[in-house]
């Protein structure tokens, strides 16, 4: 058995287990540059987080990267809500519900990379296909010139910020929608088939069931997701990266915090130290907000219940 497990072990602690606690070192270091890296660093104690807390860039990281998520999940749960509860009921006989799961999952498939590159080219500025669409309807944006003159011409999309956040949203919510999707049936699929066939025959229709059946069993899941795209968004890298300059145009507002550990870590002064501290403070963010999420989203009758319990035993002893 410890033969079987062994390529595990050793991939998991040279690619897992080392990185994170080197990476916990070098953000007590002022290691800069590939000098830094070969050894040519000092500790430095906790300068580096206390620049954190204070660095203005790294919260308009942190404001950008929950403004894209949240501008992606909301309709992102919703959509996928209603496609899943309409996929698993039994009583709207659809025909092709495999076919419609392929589809909707499919673009999960796709590389997050050569989808920021296709949506950059399709909203390229002047001659991207969206801009040419939109010209041969009669849509032109219309700008000054210092000279008071108004002119139309193409949208540049990356120039706006609201565009640009909105582009990146979108890209998110349609490549993980169809995932959401799946999760939320396997969901629906787990809750006790005898719960519906009761509520059938005690005259409920199928708001009803959603209601007062379906969504509150659904909880579990979709505290799940609702944790895990916490975690994968502020992971967001991919996409702000490649879809405009690498560094978050405009006005740095497409900046996650993971572009701006890259931003620090490998361009410019190249600054490890930092970057490490940036994913340490991620790391503590995401934490926090996955503990809130979890108690907060707790059904408090089971916990009410589990009290009464464990005082029940109390008084019992």
């Amino acid at each position: 058995g410890y033969f079987f497990v062994l390529p595990f072990v050793i991939v998991y602690f040279a690619f897992q287990f080392y990185p994170t606690l080197y990476t916990l070192a070098l953000a007590f270091t002022d290691s800069k540059g590939f000098t830094g890296l070969s050894g040519n660093y000092k500790f430095v104690g906790g300068v580096n987080f206390l620049r954190l807390v204070t660095d203005k860039y790294f919260w308009g990281a942190v404001e950008n990267t929950f403004i894209m998520w949240g501008w992606n999940f909301i309709p992102q749960l919703g959509v996928a809500l209603i496609l899943s509860i309409w996929l698993s009921d039994s009583r709207l006989k659809l025909k092709g519900r495999g076919f419609f799961r392929a589809v909707i999952y499919m673009p999960n498939l796709l590389t997050t990379a050569s989808v920021a590159l296709l949506f950059r080219s399709l909203f390229g500025y002047p001659l991207g296909p969206v801009n040419q669409f939109l010209q041969s309807l009669g849509f032109f944006a219309e700008v000054t010139r210092e000279d008071g003159s108004v002119v139309q011409e193409a949208f540049n999309f990356f120039r706006y910020v609201s565009a640009s956040r909105g582009i990146v949203a979108f890209i998110q919510w349609w490549m993980w929608y169809g995932h959401t999707v799946i999760m939320l049936m396997a969901g629906i699929t787990s809750i006790n088939e005898s719960l519906f066939e009761s509520a059938l025959v005690d005259g409920a229709n199928s708001r009803q069931t959603t209601w007062y059946i379906t969504l509150p069993l659904l909880r579990p899941m979709m505290l799940f997701i609702l944790v895990t795209s916490m975690i994968g968004g502020m992971q967001m890298l991919d996409i702000p990266f490649l879809l405009t300059d690498m560094r978050g145009a405009p006005d740095f507002k497409i900046r996650t915090t993971i572009v701006y550990m890259y931003n620090m870590a490998f361009q410019g002064v190249n600054d490890y130290a930092y970057a490490a501290a940036i994913c340490i403070g991620v790391f503590v963010i995401i934490f926090a907000l996955a503990l809130i999420i979890f108690f907060g989203m707790q059904d408090r009758s089971e916990l009410k219940r589990a009290r009464a319990a464990k005082l029940a035993g109390r008084i019992a002893k």
